[in-house]
Parts: structure tokens; sequence; C-alpha cells
């Protein structure tokens, strides 16, 4: 408008002259004299609304009788997008401040969505790019991720290796001073070019893995939201919600970005994650319409209005200070830290006594130089420099063995193995939220399974229908009273979350949960129902919406055309068959339920449930005015003295390989348990169907149960019989909950299953809390350490090979690990004591610490997940990491290496016919070898063939082919970086043959049998603290 003047016009029941559908209230007595004395204002104000109607003729405003109504007309609205009245912050501010008065004066949620040039039913139409660019995209601006040199910085604070710079760093200093920088940076660059590989090989595995993590957090953060878009429902990542949007909100959905209520029944969301509150906040349009990111739905259903996205919301705001940090340590990690630091103590000792050794031979004059010569012959005869190098490299070697001696490559194995497990999971549609969920799920022992979607393929369709005692079948729904068709199309329509839209293309489309959308498609289908027919001659007074407790949802509606009052329900068939007191029969008529017919319907229930179908059954009641309003003033939905519709029967098939999964589970030792909300019969059908009842096995044994049954069992009766339940129907989430809870007390390991909101709570109590990712809510999906994302009980089964997997890949790596630690300590300690020297220089036992730590954890920890790890029973939750089989077998190559190196350290001179020099070299390419030749060994724990497989794992293969040809440039190119001498063919022979050795000595220990009672059981550990 060209004419321009700010003021608040208010009346008391001023209605201007326009048309009849369009109507503003306006209060203040005071602000209305000052106004209406303006005749030009008035003649503005007009001419205003009349623009606004014309443009709107479709929208009626009808404003709260409480609501200022505000109109600049002083001064042009300067705007510099395509939205004419409002903007970013004037939405934002709305929301985040819950201003009623300045929500009212823009007309509202619906003047708002005018605003936003947004259809209140068919919601954005067209292009959304203007809206990204006016308002922003919904995705948060996050902390920067840790770069590679955090990592690089984080591998510098190991002691160890500060020790190992400062001894190289001081070496290099002192060999130049001595021998010229071009002889004398050999001994200290070694060292420091040794440290440099293994700091960077740490760095980059961690920072690779840090990367993983961030790539898992963004595939777990895009979540789906059911979005109204050119008049259809439509499921869209909730990275492209945009403002304007109208978004779908139903019972454990996450609020995907800041809005206000459009329409909707009994919503209820739990605003803990922003207010730190318990209490569920009731939204509804008069009183309360804001909603905010990242808030779940606890109850009710609803339509919203998107006005804020990513960093103008409240959640965005929070989000963007928080980093994600995936240093999550798990059970495992925290058990692996302890055997490190045990081990570690050991090495420190072991390096003590050495360091003490050495020292005194050094300073005795025991020690010779390589010409021969004593190397310290008193402190007036000797140089400084050659003591303080002398010094240096005994503390290097002593430092050295600290090194080699800290198994610090078992958390790196831990978290490789982790990080390829997760990698290779969410290939098989597991994708995990928490680290330690991999390697618990190796050790379940219960897994506890929905049906619905899980079990089966959650493909609803409707096969059995009937009206009173009869079954409606073919064409005979044309028989069907007019009465009681316009009552069922009124409860199938009305009283449901889903919806049907008529596409030019594709033609119709149902959309909703697949019960709701199987129930759409019957009564279109087959019962002719217009569903927009239906809301045009009905209103919805109430809702009660439908959830696992109830198991029945229910409207209050009142028809056009006559005023009455109709509650209608629909839910589980013997629920509302409980709640019923009349039937109609297939002419209309309404008959009695008495004892005698009651009994009838629970024979077709019976009959329909145990052909695998589900049954639901629909009611009505008319209600008169009075009943339906409660003493304070609210609607209530009657659920008493109902009169029975009809009772559908949806078919869902079990998916293909289920029954195989569930053979997997129970081969492996896994007890499975099926709690479903169905009733008992259906429940039976489908859980003999997947095998995990047998034929034999009924009702009487105790193998199935019903909720309320199991709820009322004394705790005693609990504890003794929840180990025999194979089926709980008719169960609530309270029911599951109690289940784990029975279970975890009797020792077990438990992995539970579960898709709704009330599952939240059996979800964190399990061990293992594994939520669907297509049925499940985003409440369980959080509350979950695992989301299975095809629903399939058989990627649950994979999940379990692959938490098995996790465990016994670190047990190979621990028992290669430990087997080169103990031969390493003791060749070093026993050479260092008899002979005053180790035979391994500060260089050499690096590398074997890189060969051992991070190659070898490359190598052992990417194994795949074999069946043979299906036929052993679950891990303990008190079983040892370190196994008899284990201490058997690395004890015997332990040996083996120990006894064959110390004959090479004392005899290998004379055996050989060579000099020092060449005879330690010769120890170190053997030492080296047979870590190489028993990383076979380590493959299999208990298999005599190491080789099965082999040829699948060319990480491993590759490995083993990089170590071998880096140790011949270790050995023939690199003689002065390594201390090393030249090896001929016949000493290469020599040491790939002993090396070779280690494979029949493990083929003959596994022959060796060990006892069950883990080794250190027979320790009195508080006996021997007490001493």
């Amino acid at each position: 408008m060209s004419e321009n003047f700010q003021d608040n016009v208010h009346g008391k029941a001023l209605v201007f002259n326009l048309p009849n559908h369009l109507v503003i209230s306006l209060l203040n007595k005071k602000r209305w004299h000052l106004a209406f004395a303006k005749i030009n204002c008035s003649r503005v104000l007009l001419s205003l609304f009349d623009e606004v109607v014309s443009k709107n003729d479709k929208i009626n405003y009808i404003l709260p009788a409480s609501a200022s109504f505000l109109i600049n007309i002083d001064k042009p609205s300067v705007n510099s997008g395509c939205f004419s009245n409002v903007n970013q912050t004037i939405l934002s501010k709305i929301v985040k401040e819950k201003n009623l008065d300045e929500l009212f004066k823009l007309g509202g949620g619906k003047g708002i969505a005018v605003s936003l040039k947004t259809d209140a039913n068919r919601g954005i139409d067209g292009a959304v790019e203007d809206r990204q660019k006016e308002f922003g995209t919904n995705t948060y601006i996050k902390p920067p991720a840790k770069g590679f040199f955090h990592f690089v910085f984080e591998a510098f604070k190991d002691p160890t290796i500060l020790i190992l710079l400062a001894c190289a760093a001081l070496s290099l200093g002192f060999g130049i001073k001595e021998n010229g920088p071009k002889e004398g940076w050999y001994d200290g660059g070694s060292i420091f070019l040794a440290v440099f590989l293994v700091i960077s090989v740490s760095a980059i595995s961690n920072f690779r893995q840090s990367r993983q993590f961030d790539k898992l957090s963004k595939v777990s953060n895009n979540i789906t939201v059911e979005v109204v878009r050119n008049g259809r429902r439509q499921q869209l990542s909730i990275f492209d919600i945009v403002v304007g949007d109208i978004v779908c909100l139903k019972i454990g959905d996450q609020v995907p970005a800041d809005g206000l209520f459009l329409d909707g029944h009994s919503l209820q969301v739990d605003e803990s994650s922003m207010t730190g509150e318990s209490d569920h906040v009731e939204i509804n349009q008069d009183r309360n319409p804001f909603l905010f990111s990242g808030t779940k739905v606890s109850d009710g259903y609803a339509r919203m209005l998107i006005t804020s996205v990513g960093m103008n919301t409240t959640w965005g705001e929070m989000m963007s200070t928080i980093s994600q940090d995936s240093n999550e340590q798990t059970p495992l990690q925290a058990r692996l830290n302890k055997l490190t630091s045990s081990i570690g103590k050991v090495g420190l000792a072991v390096a003590f006594l050495v360091l003490v050794v050495l020292l005194v031979r050094f300073f005795t004059g025991n020690t010779t130089d390589k010409n021969g010569n004593k190397e310290f012959n008193g402190f007036g005869k000797t140089k400084v420099d050659d003591v303080i190098n002398g010094v240096l490299r005994i503390i290097a070697a002593a430092v050295t063995i600290v090194v080699v001696a800290i198994p610090e490559g078992l958390p790196l194995a831990v978290t490789l193995t982790l990080a390829y497990s997760m990698k290779r999971m969410m290939a098989d549609q597991a994708m995990v939220r928490r680290l330690s969920a991999c390697e618990t799920m190796g050790s379940a022992t219960t897994i506890c399974t929905d049906k619905t979607g899980t079990l089966t393929l959650n493909q609803m369709k409707i096969t059995k229908f009937w009206l009173g005692k009869e079954c409606i079948e073919g064409k005979s729904y044309i028989s069907i009273a007019a009465n009681v068709l316009e009552l069922l199309r009124q409860g199938v329509s009305l009283n449901t979350t889903g919806s049907v839209y008529m596409s030019s293309a594709s033609g119709l489309e149902f959309y909703g949960s697949p019960t709701e959308k199987a129930i759409l498609s019957w009564a279109v289908l087959e019962l002719n129902m217009d569903t927009e027919k239906v809301k045009q001659n009905c209103s919805v007074l109430q809702v009660e919406a439908f959830n696992s407790e109830k198991k029945k949802s229910g409207i209050l509606m009142k028809k056009v055309e006559d005023d009455t009052v109709h509650a209608h329900w629909k839910g589980a068939a013997e629920m509302i068959l409980k709640r019923c007191s009349h039937y109609y029969d297939l002419e209309g008529n309404v008959n009695s339920l008495n004892n005698f017919e009651r009994m009838k319907f629970d024979q077709i229930i019976q009959g329909m449930a145990a052909s695998s179908l589900r049954c639901i059954a629909f009611a009505h009641k008319q209600v008169l005015e009075l009943e339906h309003v409660n003493p304070n003033g609210q609607q209530k939905i009657q659920d008493n003295g109902l009169i029975l519709l009809g009772l559908v029967g949806l078919k869902d098939p079990c998916r293909p390989g289920v029954k195989t999964a569930v053979e997997d589970c129970q081969y492996a030792g896994v007890n499975v348990k099926m709690i479903t909300g169905d009733n008992v019969f259906t429940a039976t059908a489908i859980a003999t169907e997947c095998g995990i009842l047998k034929l034999n096995e009924e009702m009487d044994d105790g193998s199935v149960v019903e909720g309320v049954t199991f709820r009322n069992y004394t705790e005693e009766e609990r504890m003794e019989k929840v180990d025999k339940i194979c089926v709980m129907a008719r169960s609530s989430p309270f029911d599951k909950l109690l289940m784990v809870q029975c279970l975890k007390k009797k020792g077990h390991v438990v992995a539970v299953t579960g898709d709704g909101t009330n599952d939240a709570p059996a979800l964190k109590e399990a061990d293992i809390g594994l939520s669907m990712g297509i049925q499940g809510t985003e409440v369980a999906k959080e509350s979950s350490d695992i989301v299975i994302l095809d629903d399939n009980f058989a990627s649950l089964a994979t999940v379990l090979r692959w938490g098995r997997c996790v465990y016994n890949n670190i047990q190979k790596f621990i028992q290669f690990q430990l087997t080169v630690n103990v031969a390493a300590l003791t060749i070093n300690f026993v050479a260092a004591v008899s002979a005053g020297e180790v035979p391994l220089t500060a260089v050499q036992l690096l590398w074997v610490n890189l060969i051992m730590d991070t190659l070898g954890a490359l190598a052992l920890a990417t194994e795949k997940p074999t069946m043979e790890l299906m036929e052993k029973p679950p891990v303990g939750r008190k079983e040892p990491l370190i196994t008899n089989i284990m201490w058997r077998n690395l004890l015997a190559q332990a040996f083996y290496q120990i006894v064959v190196l110390l004959t090479l350290q004392f005899k290998g001179e004379s055996i050989f016919g060579v000099n020092k020099k060449v005879n330690d070299t010769l120890i170190f390419n053997t030492f080296v070898l047979c870590q190489v030749f028993n990383e076979f060994n380590a493959r299999k724990l208990e298999k005599k063939n190491v080789f099965e497989g082999i040829h699948r794992n060319k990480l491993f293969l590759g490995i083993i082919g990089i170590t071998i040809i880096l140790q011949v440039v270790m050995v023939e190119f690199l003689k002065k970086f390594a201390d090393t001498e030249r090896l001929n063919g016949r000493q290469w022979v020599f040491c790939i043959g002993i090396a070779a050795a280690s494979w029949p000595i493990g083929w003959l220990i596994k022959c060796i049998p060990v006892p069950e009672r883990p080794m250190f059981s027979y320790v009195n550990w508080n006996k021997l603290r007490c001493m």
C-alpha cells in the first residue's frame, strides 16, 4: 500500500462490512475511539482487508477474542526476499519466546502459512530453492573435526616415545660431535626415523577411525520425515526440510525443526532434551502451539508448520557448541587397558633389571666396542662423550624393551576391528550407534524379538472380513446394509493416521503404517470409500491415539447433516469385543451380544489368529451431547456399550530366510523369544512358522504366556519360568521390560528389539538394544545401541556373527602379541644378564614393535565372520579374555622362539662360522620371520588348518607380503640404519626354515587337550593378597 501509518485498532464487537467468511474481532476501547475518529484510517483498513480476501478467498481468518490485531500502514514492509509479511527474525522470535500475542497479530499458524506461501492442505507447491536461500537449510554448523595433527600430537604424549626421542636427540648430538655429520647421525637418526614411523602409523589409524565415526554419525542423524508437498504425503530427509513445509507428526517422532501446531489431536511432546523437565508438554492451537526441534512426540498426532530450520532453531544453536566425541571406551577396551597395564609393569621391571645389569657391566669395564676394546677404562681415562654415548645406548635399549613390552597395539587392535566391523555391518544392514554393542553382541545368550516387521515382512493385506457371524468374500460387499457401510467408512476414514492420495501418474497412493495402509486400501477398493466426502460430512471433535498399552484408538465425531455425535473405535479384536454389548448383522440390524454370541465371536477371532492373521475390530456408538463432556469441560470418548461393526484379518507373511536365521541363533546357543502385542493364537502360529516354537509345544507346558499372566506371577515364579518361555503374547512394553530384568538377574546377556516409543525402557535396560530402522520411532532409535536398517531378523543374526567375530579377532591378536612379548622380554633379559648386551638394538626392536602392533593388528583384526563362530556357545560375562587354549598356543610358540634365539645368541657364531655382527643379524631376521609365520597360527585358535579361508582375506596376505619385503630391505639394504649385515642364500634359507617350523609345532600343540576351567581360577588371589 502507498499510504502508511501505524496504530493499534481495537474494538469490542466490531464487524466490518466484509464477506461473511471473514470476521475480525477487535478489543480495547481506548484505541478503538482513537482509531475510529480517523476516517481515512478506516478506509485504508477496509481496502487492505479487501485485498487480502481477494488474494486468499479460500482462507477463513477467525482471530481469538483475546487477540489484538496490529496493521502497519505508516511504513512500508521491507523484506529482502519474496515473502512479504515475515522474515526469519520475526519467525524465530515468536517461537523461541513463545509469543502468542505476536503470533495472533500475524493471523496465527494459518496466517503465517499464508505469509510463507504455504497451502494449509497441500503444503508447498513447486521448488524450494528460494526458501533455502531466504531461510537457510536444515543443517547445523558443527565444531571442526579433529585434524590429522591432533592425533600426531596425541601419539607424542606417550612417555616412552618421549624418552626415546630424548635419547635419539642426545645420541644424534654426541654422534655428530664424535664422528662428524656424515657418519655420526646413524644411531640417533635411525631411532628418530623408527619413532616417526610408529607415530605416523598410529596417527593415521586413529585419524581414519575418527573419520569413520563422523560418517556413521551423519548417517544416524539422517532421519526421514513425513512431509506434505504438492498435496501429497512423502518421506523426505530431515536435511531437506525447509521453512513453510508442513510436517506430519505421530507418536515417537522427533520434531525436525522449530514450528507451529496447525491441527491435530492429543499432541504431547517430551521437551526434556531442551529443558531437562521430564513432564510431557501439551501442544494445542490456542494456548501452546510452539514446537521445538529435537523434542519427541510422546502422544497424539498433528501437522506442524516449519518456521525455522538449521542454525535458526534453538536446537541448532545448542548443537553447534557440542562436539561429538568418538572416544567412547567399550568394556573390552577397558579390560584390555588393564591387561596392557599389567604387562607394561612386567616389562618395566624387566627393563629396569636390564638397565641396572648393563650399567654395572659398563662401569666395571666388562663391555667392549666394535673393535674389541673396553668401553670404560675409568673416569679419568675415558672421554666424557664416550661415557655419555655408552650410557645413552644402554638407556635407549632399556626404554626400547619397555616399548616392545607394553602392548599398546591391543587398544589399537580393538579400535581397528570395531571400526572395520562397524563399516561391514553397515553394509549388512546394521548401523552401530554405540561401540560397546559390537563386542557385547558376541556374548548374547538371549534375543527377545518383536514379530511385526522383524520376523514378518510388515506387508499387511486384509484377507478376511466378518460382519456379524458371516464371512464376507468376493463381491458380497454389495450385500452389506447401507447404514453399516456408512459407519464402516466413517470408522476407517476418520479413525486413522494414514491418508489416501489420488495421483494422476500412478493412481491411488496410500500413506501411513502398514496396518493403516492395508485397512485404507481395503476400504477404498472394496467398500468404495471416498475419504474426502466422509471428511466433508463429518467433523472430528476428539481423538485418542493408538499406543501399545491401550492397543486401540478412538475418535469422537459429529455429523454435519444432523449434528449427531458418534464414537468410533478400532483396535485388537478381543479388546474391542470386551467393550461391545451389541453387534450389527449383514442386514444392518442391531443384535444383543450375549454370552453364547460372544463365544461365537471368540471362536471366529481364534480361527483367524490360528491362520496367522492379525485380528482388528471396528465398533461404534452414538452418544448424547451430555455424555461426551467431562465435568471439567473436556470432551471424552465413550468406550463402553459399543456396537460391533466388523472384524478384519490381516495377513503379514513371514520373511524369507527368517526360519534359517532363528535356527542359526539356536544352534549357536542363543535362545530366541518372541514378544508381541498380537493375541496368543496369532503369536503361536507365527512362532511355529518361524521355528521359535516346535510343533509339539503347547501353552500348557509354559512356553507360551500372555503378558498379563507373566505380569501377575510372583517374583519367584517369574524367575523360575522365564527361561522356558518362548512366546509372550498380548504383551505391553512393561511386560517386555520385566522379562529383560528377569533374564539379566539370571545371568543372561540380553539383546532386545523394539520399534515403539514405549519400548525405550526395555531397549535401555537390555545389554544390547536393537531398534528397527524402517518402523522404529526416533525415540526407540535413540534408546538403542544398534539400528537394524531393514527391520529383518536375518540381519540380527548377522550382527550376532559380527559380535562374535570382534571378540574372536581380539583374542587372535592377544595371542599373537603376547607370544612376541614373552619371547622378546625373555631373550633380552637372559642375554643382558649373562652376556652383558641385548641382541636386538633399539631400531630393530622398534621395527618388531611396528610389525607386531600396527601391521599385526591390521592383519588379524580384519578377519571376516565365519559360520564356525556360530558353532560355539556364547562367551559368558565373566569368562577370561585369555583362555586356556590361548595360553597353550602362545606359551608353546614363545618357548620355541626363546630356545632357538638363545641358541643363536650363545652358539650362533661357532655354528655358522660368522662374526658377531652377522650373528646378531641372524637373530634379528629369525625373530622377525618367526612372528610373520606365527601370524598364520594366530588366525585359528583351535582349528589345525590355519590356511582355511585365507584366500578371502586379501588384506592379511597383503600385510604379510609387505612385512617380508620390508624385512628384506632392512637386512640387505639398510645396513647402517638397522645395524645389520647382508645375509647369503644359505643363511636366509636357515632363517625361513626355523620360522616355518612354527607351523608344524602349532599343529602338534593343538592336539594337546586343555581343561575347561580357567588356568588362574586355581589361584586363591584373596589369600595371596593377605600374604
